[in-house]
């Protein structure tokens, strides 16, 4: 097994007992809930006449069912409005702290909890969503729970878990221009494939990451569960405190350089043992694009959809699948797949330096005819900074609808979804069959930069040959 590294260090900190079977009852630092997996859990609380433990610990938002057009209340949306309704008024009665609409903090509750400086070094933070592992670039032990598990947390502030493998995922060199970290987790997850890391935590590590931006790693752990990882996570180091220091939730004044010194100690030994290891270049990684209907269904835009004897014989009936569904052919270049929908948002790519990209690429540039491509903030204070620097205008002058925060297409759970067989670019996380509203619906997961460039050419394009 492990020892040394930062997710040891984080588990023996917060073991509360250790339970027969070998689980182990662990703390929960934060708790971050929102509308959808929430409802029940307080219901369950409810029936059996509990409180909530620490409601200081727990921290609520609203963003998978809210429009983006409109956010008016109250919503057309009569199911809509009653499961925010329902989180207004279970926060109320609990005493827990809601990040509503038009507070100023509302947003996608993985964009939120690191802005604010909720996320910090050495926490176990759980939700209940599986896109948790996003705050393990904090150097944080991060995952996603059930809804039974939220109640759990509600009701005992902990949760009995087993303990996870460590597994370095070491990066040598740098991203070239024109590649992002959503290129280096798609080229993770297609090497290794969508099963490799069930009973691993990741540990990314190496030169490439070492020079990412805190948001940039918050994308490169948000896709680990993708790839079967419970969590991800990178040891915190300067990047890391420069991006804290000042935040609203975060340590200040003396306690400030206290809480930097135990920070640092918390990452992982450089004797630290890891139970596996795994390397990868980063200058050889392309753009990359997934073709499939698994996120480890991906190539490089400058690569040929792969051909069925090509693949490994387990991987071949799956891919025959994929081909029928995304109506692609074996061998057929995946550069000038044309697109429909190109949508910029989600928790894997809606912040500030996301939105950056993708105005990079679309300034002085128009959206092809025929193609519907919008533009969703991940947060409140992410579109107040966008329109701070007149990134707002630059998509609106560019053919892009900008709206209001939320999650969008991600997961079509709002009006926000494909029709018919559409396909899609899609800066999100998941292209699973009808993952954005409708059934016969085709996504293509790439980088912010990549979808817009997708919208001005009306087809998968390379963003690298933009001049």
């Amino acid at each position: 097994m492990s020892s040394g590294t930062l997710y040891d260090k984080v588990w023996d900190l917060h073991c509360v007992a250790d339970l027969p079977g070998g689980a182990t009852q662990l703390f929960i630092g934060l708790h971050l809930i929102h509308e959808v997996t929430s409802p029940q859990a307080f219901a369950a609380l409810d029936d059996k006449g509990l409180p909530v433990r620490c409601p200081e610990r727990t921290v609520a938002t609203v963003d998978h069912i809210v429009p983006t057009i409109s956010q008016e209340r109250p919503f057309s949306d009569p199911l809509a409005e009653q499961m925010l309704s329902t989180l207004e008024r279970n926060c109320s009665r609990h005493g827990i702290t809601l990040n509503g609409l038009g507070s100023g903090r509302q947003g996608i509750v993985h964009v939120i909890a690191p802005e604010l400086g909720l996320t910090q070094p050495g926490m176990t933070v759980a939700c209940g969503d599986s896109h948790t592992s996003t705050h393990g670039a904090f150097g944080a032990i991060a995952f996603g729970i059930g809804t039974s598990q939220v109640r759990d947390v509600l009701a005992s502030q902990s949760l009995a878990m087993s303990k996870l493998k460590v597994r370095r995922i070491w990066v040598e060199n740098r991203l070239t221009d024109g590649v992002f970290a959503k290129d280096l987790i798609l080229h993770v997850i297609r090497t290794l494939g969508v099963k490799a890391g069930v009973g691993f935590a990741y540990e990314f590590a190496g030169p490439a990451i070492e020079v990412l931006s805190m948001e940039e790693r918050m994308t490169l752990c948000n896709m680990a569960i993708e790839g079967g990882a419970r969590c991800g996570y990178v040891n915190p180091d300067q990047i890391t405190f420069d991006y804290l220091k000042g935040r609203a939730e975060a340590p200040a004044a003396e306690i400030w350089d206290r809480a930097v010194a135990w920070w640092s100690s918390l990452a992982s030994n450089d004797d630290a043992s890891f139970d596996d290891e795994i390397r990868f270049d980063a200058a050889a990684i392309a753009p990359t694009v997934t073709w499939g209907i698994t996120p480890g269904q991906g190539i490089g835009v400058d690569e040929r959809v792969p051909i069925s004897d090509q693949l490994d014989p387990a991987d071949r009936p799956i891919a025959e699948e994929a081909y029928r569904y995304m109506h692609l052919a074996p061998g057929q270049p995946i550069e000038g797949v044309p697109v429909d929908v190109c949508f910029i948002g989600s928790c894997t790519n809606g912040r500030l330096s996301d939105l950056q990209a993708a105005a990079a690429v679309a300034r002085g540039r128009h959206v092809a005819e025929g193609i519907k491509a919008f533009v969703v903030p991940g947060s409140e204070q992410v579109a107040r900074a966008a329109i701070k620097e007149g990134l707002d205008q630059v998509f609106r002058e560019a053919g892009f609808e900008w709206r209001e925060p939320g999650c969008s297409m991600c997961l079509a759970m709002n009006p926000d979804r494909l029709e018919g067989s559409q396909i899609s670019a899609s800066s999100s996380n998941r292209n699973f069959k009808g993952r954005q509203g409708s059934a016969s619906g085709r996504t293509l997961l790439m980088s912010p930069a990549m979808v817009a460039a997708a919208a001005i050419a009306g087809r998968v394009s390379d963003v690298r040959q933009l001049s």
